[in-house]
């Protein structure tokens, strides 16, 4: 029998890449699979967009994939743009460091940091492979995790590792389907979207970062139409600014443990900042670094109520929306081309003709109203819960015992990166990072996050015992 891998990275978009990149350049020999189904590895979903205007939702200082250097992303741009690679960006009055490249450059830089860790891997003896695949099941075997594939290849490694990355609700086959992926438009197919009439009205299902990724799409397609969008609580992505420092308040008090708490504090600190003339977003920048462990020590009771009552605004305040994006996002606003309603998707409807229908609840009402157009795209942002994702791994996972739901059902539960199955036993051979954790540090899908739990598992993988 063919001898096992050293590693199985299961994904190989930002997660995946990421932790091969650090493999790599660790001291010692070993074989690394990453099994992937896309052609090309370090772009996932969301740095496989190749429209210009699909552009990071953070600055460069904000995106390095070394958690050694924060400035890695800037110096590669700087490089970048020196050698002709994005000359518009030359002759743009912005520091490197504040520029928002587009994710498919994005998706380059990763590539590219991945080709010199293959270099320097190579000289000790290591090495990475992808498989183009999807990976379908997974097995704990004698001595090694046992894999199999969409084609019925089975590899065979002495550890796995699941970076499975983000599963967006518009491109996931979910096991409750309401029909909205089948009536919807993909958010990011600008290709599809010009075949739609230029003034013809079209309906979104979310608000937050995605539906502007869906309304850039749009206008790249030339649409000039109006844009009907639907959401629970109504609220936008803010911009994201460049705020001066604030004081770290997390760091020097302690006593703040729990959502409410924190709250408290931070409007307080916020409060503060606009009295001084200072961005409130500099006081809620500080905050990111606090997150894991704040999550971490709440109770599920205080996290129930944070993500029932507080998610809404801290993803609008938090995850927010890049400067031309926003910008284009405000023009549409106020010209009236794009409406705000907050109101709950009930369900497809019969439409007429070619028409699409759905039914909406509006906020604070009883009764439902149907709403048509002549498109529908679902941006209702990134489906948690690997009970409703109808892939054929979860559901093999899931059915197997070999995870079990995070908390609140928010991806899948772990203890320092090694997963817990079913029966609350921590696995020595099955591994997780990136958006899987979701439920387990609330905070686990942002460029710095991923690349510091690249760098921490990494190590762990080499010094565990494999026996």
């Amino acid at each position: 029998m063919e001898q096992p891998a050293d590693i199985l990275i299961i994904g190989g978009g930002l997660s995946g890449t990421m932790l091969a990149v650090q493999l790599l350049r660790l001291p010692g020999q070993r074989k690394i699979l990453i099994i992937e189904p896309r052609a090309e590895l370090g772009r996932g979903e969301a740095y496989s967009a190749v429209e210009l205007g699909h552009t990071l939702n953070g600055n460069a200082a904000r995106m390095s994939v070394d958690p050694d250097n924060p400035d890695d992303l800037t110096q590669w741009l700087t490089a970048h743009i020196a050698g002709g690679g994005w000359p518009e960006s030359a002759e743009q009055d912005v520091p490197v460091s504040e520029l928002f490249p587009p994710r498919g450059l994005f998706g380059v830089y990763v590539q590219q940091r991945l080709a010199e860790a293959r270099a320097v891997g190579a000289l000790q003896g290591s090495s990475v492979e992808h498989i183009c695949a999807e990976a379908v099941d997974l097995q704990s075997g004698t001595g090694s995790m046992q894999l199999t594939l969409s084609d019925g290849q089975v590899l065979r490694g002495a550890q796995a590792v699941l970076a499975t990355g983000m599963f967006p609700a518009a491109r996931t086959p979910q096991t409750q389907s309401s029909g909205l992926n089948a009536a919807a438009l993909d958010p990011w197919d600008v290709a599809a979207m010009r075949e739609l009439d230029p003034q013809s009205t079209v309906l979104i299902i979310g608000s937050g970062l995605t539906m502007v990724d869906a309304v850039v799409s749009l206008e790249q397609a030339g649409h000039r139409g109006p844009i009907e969008v639907f959401s629970r609580h109504g609220l936008l992505p803010h911009v994201r600014r460049q705020p001066p420092a604030w004081v770290d308040f997390l760091a020097q008090d302690h006593s703040i443990r729990t959502p409410r708490q924190l709250l408290r504090e931070l409007r307080r600190h916020c409060r503060d900042a606009i009295a001084q003339g200072i961005d409130w977003q500099a006081p809620l920048d500080t905050v990111r670094v606090h997150i894991a462990r704040l999550w971490s020590q709440a109770t599920d009771v205080q996290r129930r109520q944070f993500v029932r009552h507080v998610r809404p605004w801290w993803e609008s305040h938090h995850h927010r929306s890049p400067p031309l994006s926003a910008e284009l996002i405000g023009r549409l606003h106020k010209q009236g081309r794009l409406r705000i309603h907050a109101a709950s998707f009930k369900g497809i409807e019969p439409g007429a003709g070619d028409a699409v229908a759905i039914r909406i609840r509006p906020r604070g009402e009883t009764e439902t109203s149907t709403v048509s157009g002549a498109a529908l795209i679902n941006s209702s942002g990134i489906e948690y819960d690997w009970r409703r994702v109808a892939r054929p791994l979860p559901q093999q996972l899931l059915a197997r015992g070999l995870v079990q739901p995070g908390p609140l059902a928010l991806g899948i539960t772990a203890k320092d990166g090694a997963v817990v199955n079913a029966e609350g036993q921590v696995s020595a051979r099955l591994f997780a990072m990136g958006p899987p954790l979701r439920g387990m540090w609330w905070e686990s899908t942002a460029v710095t996050d991923v690349a510091a739990q690249a760098k921490a598992l990494a190590r762990r993988l080499v010094d565990s015992p494999k026996d």
